[in-house]
């Protein structure tokens, strides 16, 4: 199957398998998913096995196999975070939400993980929304962060 996207992304790596990383990046990045048509592609154009790239996308939580809302958000449940607040706000999150860990929205707009630290104790307790961080948050003030990302 062509797919387009991912061709121009092989091209702009020459096609290199030393860039399966980078390659898998950018389709995250474009796609906000690895889907599996495009993962069979770069197997044949890069002359990898699929396993290898199958065992690089599950190994790396940045990496998704599964769709995701078009707004991620990482819910920092480090120790600094934990102490302070951090799995109040996730059980906020989930409630509000009506998600899990791990889940997406209903209307595609929030995915929500869990991630074990995101290095700004100082900030704790902390959730990071499509890598723009919020810290030192009251369950409060959750809902009017998320309103910054419609």
């Amino acid at each position: 199957m062509y797919i387009e996207e991912t061709e121009n992304i092989l091209e702009s790596h020459d096609y290199n398998d030393s860039a399966l990383i980078a390659v898998l990046q950018d389709i995250q990045k474009e796609k906000n998913y690895l889907p599996e048509d495009d993962l069979r592609d770069v197997a044949v154009r890069l002359n990898v096995p699929l396993t290898r790239i199958y065992a690089i996308a599950t190994f790396y939580k940045a990496f998704s196999l599964k769709p995701r809302g078009r707004h991620l958000l990482n819910v920092c449940l480090g120790t600094a975070c934990h102490v302070k607040g951090g799995a109040g706000l996730l059980r906020g999150l989930e409630r509000d939400l009506k998600i899990k860990e791990g889940e997406t929205t209903e209307d595609d707009r929030y995915t929500m993980e869990t991630v074990r630290c995101v290095g700004c104790c100082g900030l704790a307790p902390v959730i990071v929304v499509d890598g723009n961080f919020h810290g030192k948050l009251e369950p409060s003030q959750v809902p009017d962060i998320l309103e910054l990302y419609k």
